[in-house]
């Protein structure tokens, strides 16, 4: 197995670290700023989340540059990153951090996404993520990031930079799922 794959593995690995640390963690333990009630919980996901998104940015300019991509790769690195994202944005709206509207939106757009790759994987056509697809990715990233630190350091202010933050990763989320749906409905609307 090369180093791409293994770091695949400990981004997957590194979910149920983030799940037991949100969970069992209470949200008011070892306040840290008590304007944004910013805790330790909160802390210890987000240098999780940060670990295991590095490992992603890594696993794949490795396999990249040393061309060590695989089928193992191909399949497990995009799994890997959708349970860490939305593993990590099912959490926020469970402690009431996020907005669920904006995260069933982003899920569901990427669970049809997914049916949309593979009906058009079935066929022999691999589809990459697209420039709005990557721009999803690194908006859901941040507003994670700004949603872990309660919206620091911008709560100060009163401006809601986490809440504009997600719903731009929503507006790109299900831009790039119509961008997808567009390209490949022939897969899925042949067989009607």
């Amino acid at each position: 197995m090369n180093l791409p794959n293994k770091l695949t593995i400990v981004r997957i690995c590194l979910v149920p670290v983030v799940v037991a640390l949100y969970l069992c963690i209470p949200a008011d333990a070892g306040i840290v700023n008590e304007a944004t009630h910013l805790g330790i919980r909160n802390l210890l996901v987000l240098l999780v989340f940060a670990i295991a998104s590095i490992t992603d940015y890594f696993d794949g300019m490795l396999a990249r540059k040393h061309h060590w991509i695989t089928s193992f790769g191909k399949f497990a690195d995009p799994i890997a990153d959708k349970m860490l994202v939305n593993t990590v944005l099912i959490l926020l709206v469970w402690a009431h951090q996020a907005n669920v509207v904006a995260v069933l939106l982003m899920i569901a757009r990427d669970l049809i996404v997914d049916g949309l790759r593979m009906s058009a994987a079935q066929s022999g056509e691999v589809v990459s993520a697209g420039f709005f697809g990557k721009l999803k990715t690194v908006l859901q990233m941040c507003a994670i990031i700004l949603l872990l630190l309660n919206n620091w350091p911008c709560a100060l202010f009163g401006f809601p930079l986490a809440s504009i933050v997600l719903w731009a990763a929503t507006l790109a989320s299900l831009y790039s799922g119509w961008i997808y749906f567009d390209k490949l409905k022939k897969y899925v609307l042949e067989s009607m």
